[in-house]
């Protein structure tokens, strides 16, 4: 097995998958081998398919995008490593995909955890609050992405390979000019050294070379060591582990004593159903986020209608009849 696993795992680079995204990947297809007892892949096709995704819905209860993710895992190898696309798969049973709606901050709250933030991974929170930033697009911005003069932000290959320009919050634009100062003293320091390279997509790394070297290119957030990139064992700094940011997070919120099970992507729900409830459009809202289609949004308007101020409570109404 260990043979075809590395045979994936140089499928996968081949096609510059994301290094994330290729470890879900060799971890599915590993399950897969094992639940159907080590049997080779070449030797299975659709049927074992469908019960390995049925046998995570209906045994193992997974959630529906774990069964995705899986899914994905298996067309990917029978496509480009079997060269045997996978035909018919109705027979999925798909785990069921339930309407939840997301956690959202009241102001106070977020200004409670902020409170008890500090350093780089309150900067952090206060851009994914103040812009409506993912986690791993916050700790993975560089320096040639600040806009001061415009008072916005350049996004990068987010989710779905888009870029997208966000707003910047005017009130830490003087933390953010500082924490970019650290950057630069940090990266002089590995010129020093020998190093001072930043880690890019493959073809920017082919076609920028020295280039990544310059200032421009490393992240506002380093990490605190450097590293060899996994597949090519070059050494760089890298920007700060989203765990870092996680556990601040989950700290902040226990000493600020918030009843709500507060993650990092609860500041990006924040962010935009504040930014709707001060009367924003909801177009501008999308634009913000980044997302492909409105629907996506208008769920933090559901949020808002359901909230405590959407309706009165009929037991109120009885108190006027006294």
């Amino acid at each position: 097995m260990s043979a075809f696993m590395e045979d994936c795992k140089m499928a996968m680079r081949a096609r510059h998958l994301a290094f994330k995204t290729e470890k879900s990947y060799l971890h599915w297809i590993r399950r897969y081998i094992l639940f159907h007892n080590k049997k080779h892949p070449v030797e299975m096709a659709e049927t074992e398919v469908i019960d390995f995704l049925n046998f995570l819905a209906l045994k193992k209860r997974c959630s529906p995008s774990t069964q995705s993710q899986a899914l994905c895992a298996l067309v990917f190898m029978h496509r480009y490593i079997l060269l045997k696309p996978l035909g018919d798969l109705n027979g999925i049973k798909h785990a069921k995909r339930q309407q939840r709606l997301p956690v959202v901050l009241a102001p106070n709250e977020v200004h409670e955890i902020l409170r008890h933030l500090n350093g780089v991974d309150r900067l952090i929170t206060e851009l994914m609050y103040g812009s409506g930033l993912r986690v791993s697009e916050a700790i993975s911005l560089r320096i040639k992405d600040v806009d001061l003069h415009n008072h916005c932000l350049t996004i990068r290959m987010s989710k779905g390979a888009k870029d997208r320009t966000v707003t910047l919050a005017a009130s830490i634009e003087s933390s953010l000019v500082n924490q970019i100062q650290r950057a630069r003293y940090i990266h002089t320091q590995d010129l020093l050294e020998g190093n001072g390279f930043t880690p890019a997509p493959y073809a920017l790394r082919r076609k920028l070379g020295v280039a990544l070297k310059s200032p421009e290119w490393q992240f506002i957030f380093p990490s605190a060591s450097l590293c060899a990139i996994p597949d090519t064992g070059d050494i760089v700094r890298f920007h700060r582990h989203a765990d870092n940011v996680r556990k601040s997070i989950k700290r902040a919120a226990q000493r600020a004593k918030i009843p709500k099970r507060v993650t990092t992507h609860v500041f990006r729900h924040s962010f935009a159903t504040h930014l709707l409830q001060s009367g924003a459009d909801i177009r501008t809202v999308q634009d913000q986020l980044g997302h492909n289609d409105v629907k996506t949004t208008e769920i933090y308007t559901h949020v808002i209608k359901r909230g405590a101020m959407a309706v009165q409570s009929p037991l109120d109404l009885l108190t006027k009849l006294n």
